[in-house]
């Protein structure tokens, strides 16, 4: 018999995830999957398997979960307070989930996306080639409290580990290339556009991501020409009262605003992650130095199950502190008792 994962409580937007779909584009479907690609690379090398697991994706808030069975499980994204019956566990980490025990994940510290990884991934259902929920497209829905999701055979042993994350869950720079209408942007505007500091709006959605510039808006010259053609998460499009909005992940096929850049998709997961009233700042770059980037980007990707290390002594695993020796040569301060 297999594995079951109940949930017993969810925040307003846990779904289903991979990578998602690809050559989906010419019927009107984007590919969707993970918001941050980056978490869910960390948390297959973390439990030592394939990144194109379906995982879950928790949209500012987790939930309350219980296996049936023991299981591995790995956090990342998003760092977000989370405890197996009542203790707490280090987020961006691998761990054992005991059978019947609660694993409770609170609001997010920092970002908006975390994500839950179960050892062999989940034993969902594949739609169009992907597990990934697709909620633009009407391909499933957030999941709910009582729903029960299967659980495939885990052939995996190891758990224990974590790993450093990049630093992407309060905004800063990002990288952007040119674009198909940059060229309609008068180069004070395309300066002015790199030297604003755009606040993200507290409306966002796995659509796209609303900015605000500090100050007016920015306007292209013949911008109201422009034919709807096809667009891809990372466009930045300017709409008609000059605000912009970073396409992410379900975004829309094709559209016509015009786009000032395209965010480099290795800081894309910067953008999706920054909370509301979070400063990103865009710089343009070569697009030699862009492929460049994404290869190494790749390569490190590629080195994550190197460089993740054991979880030695973890604090949240401490009931009484003073009774260790957390540095050589210092005492407990009873010895004289």
């Amino acid at each position: 018999m297999s594995a079951q994962l109940t949930i017993h409580r969810a925040g307003p937007a846990i779904t289903v995830q991979d990578m998602g779909r690809s050559g989906l584009i010419d019927a009107g479907i984007s590919r969707g999957g993970a918001a941050d690609r980056k978490a869910v690379a960390e948390g297959a090398a973390l439990l030592g398997q394939g990144a194109d697991l379906p995982v879950l994706e928790m949209m500012g808030m987790g939930g309350e979960f219980e296996a049936d069975q023991d299981c591995r499980i790995a956090l990342t994204g998003a760092p977000m307070r989370a405890s197996i019956d009542g203790n707490q566990i280090t987020w961006n980490a691998s761990h054992k989930l005991p059978a019947g025990a609660r694993l409770s994940i609170g609001a997010a510290l920092q970002g908006t996306y975390g994500y839950l990884h179960l050892g062999g991934g989940l034993d969902t259902p594949k739609q169009l080639g992907s597990h990934a929920t697709h909620m633009s497209a009407g391909i499933g829905k957030p999941l709910e409290a009582g729903d029960v999701i299967d659980l495939p055979e885990d052939t995996g042993k190891q758990y224990g580990d974590y790993l450093e994350a990049e630093d992407r869950f309060l905004g800063g720079a990002i990288r952007v290339v040119p674009s198909f209408q940059t060229h309609l942007f008068a180069k004070s505007e395309v300066e002015r556009f790199q030297a604003t500091s755009l606040k993200r709006d507290a409306r966002a959605n796995r659509m796209g991501v609303k900015l605000n510039p500090v100050g007016k808006g920015f306007q292209a010259e013949g911008g109201k020409s422009v034919l709807s053609e096809a667009i891809i998460p990372g466009d930045i499009q300017i709409t008609g009262d000059g605000t912009p909005f970073v396409l992410t992940a379900e975004c829309q096929t094709i559209g016509g605003y015009p786009r000032i850049g395209t965010v480099l998709p290795c800081d894309l997961p910067k953008v999706v992650q920054a909370p509301a009233g979070a400063e990103l700042r865009f710089q343009f770059i070569d697009l030699e130095d862009a492929v460049a980037l994404e290869k190494q980007d790749a390569e490190l990707r590629a080195t994550y199950g190197q460089l993740k290390k054991p979880l030695i002594r973890d604090p949240h695993k401490m009931t009484d502190l003073l009774s260790y020796n957390l540095i050589s040569g210092m005492i407990a301060g009873d010895e004289y008792d």
